[in-house]
């Protein structure tokens, strides 16, 4: 796995990261199966000429300890990453990354949870 020290990053904070190569399908797909996860991830899709989401924006209903955890499963399966810019964590979606190596993979899936959000009247 990768850090932000060992990608250039001036902060002292790092995180884990795993490689391309390390990010399995079935972590994806785990990580993309849980409703608060795949609402942080279409957040980040809607978003993604931003620098990055910090965690604060996302207004999940759910305690700030299981929010830390939605994030850490999203950021070890390689689904998003995560950059500190002074102490705000920055969440950004690893779509390059996503597609090269699951083609078609996120639209279908971010298409599919927009048309059930449609479906069964949710916020989008």
């Amino acid at each position: 796995m990768t850090t932000a020290a060992a990608t250039g990053s001036a902060s002292s904070r790092t995180l884990a990261h795993p490689e391309p190569g390390e990010i399995r399908l079935e972590g994806v797909l785990h990580a993309l199966a849980d409703p608060m996860r795949m609402r942080v991830v279409r957040d980040l899709a809607r978003e993604e000429g931003a620098d990055g989401l910090s965690c604060s924006y996302f207004d999940l209903p759910v305690t700030k300890s299981t929010c830390t955890h939605h994030f850490r499963v999203l950021r070890e399966s390689g689904v998003i990453r995560q950059i500190y810019r002074g102490t705000t964590k920055l969440n950004v979606l690893r779509r390059a990354d996503l597609d090269v190596l699951f083609p078609g993979l996120l639209d279908s899936v971010l298409s599919a949870a927009a048309r059930q959000a449609d479906r069964l009247g949710a916020e989008g």
